[in-house]
């Protein structure tokens, strides 16, 4: 069993009927959790990799009556490395 999250940023907050809807997805083999963050319009969803892919989570979510705007990594952005190196010898002095 391979773990894995995707983030998504939605437009509009759910109606009622959606996060009844919300609450169905969970019951789909490989659905692990949903976590929704009003304050950040954001949906963390934890699945099953050997069951489900990013598309078809994407495509449960749109089912449920939400819109999705996009993804959001999970991974934070990495400095360049000139931007690094620059850093490196002025946090020295």
């Amino acid at each position: 069993m391979t773990q894995l999250e995707v983030l998504y940023r939605y437009e509009h907050h759910p109606d009622e009927a959606a996060m009844f809807s919300l609450g169905n997805a969970r019951e789909v083999y490989g659905i692990r959790r949903i976590r929704v963050d009003e304050a950040a319009k954001t949906i963390r969803v934890e699945y099953d990799a050997t069951r489900l892919t990013k598309p078809i989570v994407l495509q449960l979510l749109r089912r449920t009556g939400i819109s999705i705007v996009e993804e959001i990594s999970l991974i934070p952005p990495q400095p360049a490395p000139e931007e690094a190196a620059a850093a490196a010898p002025a946090a020295q002095k």
